[in-house]
């Protein structure tokens, strides 16, 4: 039987993807690349905000029209749209065979099975569970680069954010689950392993009544064959003087830390449910460039959060180009039904939610211009993710971005080069986000 499967939204939701397509394979079931081929299709959806809902929605009616033009039998829905509108979800779009949630992602292999004998399985279970034990994965993102989801869930609390109701309060995975996958990672392929959770920085609080991220960071690096390991999501807050000693400490680590703090004005913060102060948000910046001169600091901010004032949103476009985050990604306020803020006062026009997202951009693009060219001229490890044979390039990643949403490295070579391969580049040329340069030594 062949399968089809689509994965929207997150990283760590790619995560849940790749456990499900490792569970579908070792069933003997064989996972295609073409939908019209397929008796079985899967989507692991997003619902986080309205562009993914949207979306989610938009790929889960194309993926039905197979079964008038293709081969399917059973569309299966999982993931965070699933989650949140299980009860609704066969009932608006009757197309939909099987309903999965996000805590009963281990249970695909049941659903599609179910499914295709024409059942209607409905499977949600607490959000309090954490599938366990499911250490397998097909890879999806090229082998050499994976994501380690550390943790489920969140304890925060956030005014704005949907992910406490669709994913549950924050689960720690155990540690030597997380390490025995890990291993299994390197043996098939795995150069840059990238540590993600809702929260990386509280991992093992709930399980070992301590922060762990440190301990757990020092075991990863003694996996042969992972070469870097990246951080990401990491509340400024949470950060401790442990954990910057071991990035400090441990050459497989990239200084690089991605601090999503939302805004800078410590009225908008407190509205926003979130736990820190602009001058906490700087003493931690300060902290991490004291440990890591070189550190790449990348953050994400709500433009035009209920109740905000053109006064707050012009002390937060001073304080990007005050903090100098060499990395920044902007997303308009959008309201999420069954969150506090949701029913906030004074809401913000759309226009002008856009227009002040335009602005922060256009203030984090002068300082990451301006950070880029202080690397000309310098030699820097560059990871390959692939050529671009339309302009006869190869393009990678320096320890400073991360995949699919940072900068690239273009360079050219006159020998053939493997995507994962660790090589020096020095560079030549600031291209806006971008660097360009040229192989230095051996690219074997």
């Amino acid at each position: 039987m062949k399968l089809f499967f689509v994965s929207l939204g997150c990283d760590k939701n790619l995560v849940d993807s790749e456990k499900m397509l490792a569970l579908l394979a070792s069933r003997g079931i064989e996972i295609t690349a073409d939908p019209s081929e397929a008796e079985a299709i899967v989507v692991n959806t997003c619902g986080f905000i309205q562009d993914a809902k949207e979306e989610s929605i938009e790929t889960i009616l194309e993926m039905a029209q197979y079964k008038e033009t293709g081969r399917c039998r059973a569309l299966v829905v999982a993931g965070c749209l699933a989650q949140r509108y299980f009860e609704e979800m066969s009932e608006e779009i009757p197309e939909v065979d099987a309903v999965v949630g996000t805590a009963a992602y281990d249970r695909i292999v049941e659903a599609v099975t179910e499914a295709l004998d024409g059942k209607k399985p409905r499977i949600l279970e607490p959000l309090d569970r954490l599938p366990a034990g499911i250490t397998g994965r097909v890879a999806s993102s090229g082998g050499y680069v994976s994501y380690l989801k550390i943790s489920e869930g969140c304890d925060k609390r956030c005014t704005y954010c949907i992910i406490p109701y669709l994913r549950g309060s924050y689960r720690s995975v155990p540690m030597e689950e997380l390490l025995e996958e890990a291993g299994l990672l390197a043996e098939n392929g795995t150069k840059e392993l990238i540590l993600v959770a809702q929260e990386t920085t509280v991992y093992g609080v709930d399980l070992y009544g301590e922060k762990k991220l440190p301990e757990l960071l020092k075991k990863l690096c003694r996996i042969e064959g992972i070469q870097w390991i990246r951080i990401l999501y990491s509340y400024p807050e949470e950060i401790t003087e442990e954990l910057l000693a071991v990035m400090a400490e441990e050459p497989k680590i990239c200084h690089y830390l991605d601090l999503p703090i939302q805004h800078c004005n410590d009225e908008v913060l407190r509205r926003m449910g979130r736990k820190t102060t602009k001058e906490q948000i700087l003493g931690t910046i300060e902290r991490i460039r004291e440990y890591m001169p070189d550190a790449a600091l990348r953050t994400t901010l709500i433009s035009g959060f209920p109740g905000e004032t053109k006064e707050q949103h012009e002390e937060c476009v001073a304080f990007v180009e005050k903090a100098g985050f060499d990395r920044l990604g902007v997303f308009p306020y959008s309201p999420e039904e069954g969150t506090p803020a949701a029913s906030f006062e004074n809401p913000i026009d759309d226009e002008v939610k856009r227009a002040w997202a335009d602005e922060l951009m256009e203030a984090s693009e002068q300082v990451v211009f301006r950070q880029n060219e202080k690397w000309i001229g310098q030699e820097m490890d560059v990871i390959v993710d692939g050529y671009l044979p339309e302009d006869e390039v190869y393009v990678g990643r320096t320890y400073r971005d991360a995949p699919d949403v940072d900068g690239c490295v273009f360079f050219r070579s006159d020998g053939e080069i493997v995507s994962g391969t660790v090589l020096t580049v020095r560079i030549t040329e600031a291209a806006g986000y971008d660097l360009i340069g040229e192989v230095k030594g051996d690219t074997a």
